[in-house]
């Protein structure tokens, strides 16, 4: 094991050998018998870390304190009531609209659309063996 690696190991898992991975543990070990400076000031280093981290104790929050930090907090509004004051407005102009197109639509299928005879327009099914009748002028009759 290089004194660098055995750095990052002490780095990452501290400086008790057991939480170190099992297949690391044992060269850590004789890096750490021979001596090595490096690696002395690694463990120390890790070991100071370790120790500051355990003394380190979680004060908790008094528990009223966390009532009224609660009860402080906006409260979340109801669908209706958060959009109440657009909704009514825009339901209202959206009804109208709609009342509106609805009537017009109305109105336009009531009205009575000139029907196209045959006579004028032929039918699309026509297949040509109606009469077709031709006026002829007198003047082109006689030639």
């Amino acid at each position: 094991m290089t004194p660098e690696r055995f750095a990052h190991l002490a780095d990452a898992y501290g400086a008790d050998l057991q939480r170190w991975p099992a297949q690391e543990q044992g060269s850590a070990r004789a890096l750490l018998d021979s001596g090595h400076p490096s690696a002395r000031a690694a463990m120390d280093e890790a070991g100071w870390l370790d120790t500051q981290l355990d003394s380190y104790h979680v004060v908790l929050a008094d528990p009223e304190l966390a009532r009224q930090i609660r009860q402080s907090a906006p409260q979340p509004k109801s669908f209706w009531a958060r959009y109440a004051g657009w909704l009514s407005p825009a339901g209202v102009v959206g009804v109208g609209i709609a009342g509106i197109v609805t009537g017009m639509l109305v109105a336009s299928m009531s009205v009575p659309l000139p029907m196209l005879s045959s006579e004028v327009l032929p039918s699309v099914f026509d297949q040509g063996d109606a009469e077709v009748v031709f006026t002829v002028n007198a003047e082109e009759a006689e030639q």
